[in-house]
């Protein structure tokens, strides 16, 4: 897979902002990326910015079940489940677009 297939976009939340401010971002990356793929294509993305990561947390979240009613009666559905990494880059380091946000 290449960098770009990996690390799918950023994640954008209050928490992930506010952890961009220690050097923490948060990206959705593809359900089969492993820490190592992540880490380099994260490396690769931002190598204009000379971004070193020193840590990749990983977590899937799982799909959740959504219900709505209608005329003909219940509608059961659910989320896509996706998995989001956790990337620490080294200290002094920061990826510019987290910034503007």
């Amino acid at each position: 897979m290449t960098a770009p297939e990996i690390v799918l976009r950023p994640v954008i939340s209050e928490k992930s902002i506010d952890e961009s401010g220690r050097g923490k971002y948060t990206f959705a990356v593809h359900t089969d990326a492993n820490k190592i793929q992540i880490k380099a294509a994260i490396e690769e993305l931002y190598k204009k910015e000379n971004v070193t990561v020193i840590a990749v947390n990983v977590l899937t979240t799982k799909a959740k079940e959504k219900r709505r009613g209608t005329k003909r009666g219940r509608i059961v559905g659910h989320t896509t489940p996706w998995r989001k990494a956790i990337v620490t880059l080294a200290p002094g380091q920061k990826i510019e677009f987290f910034e503007g946000v």
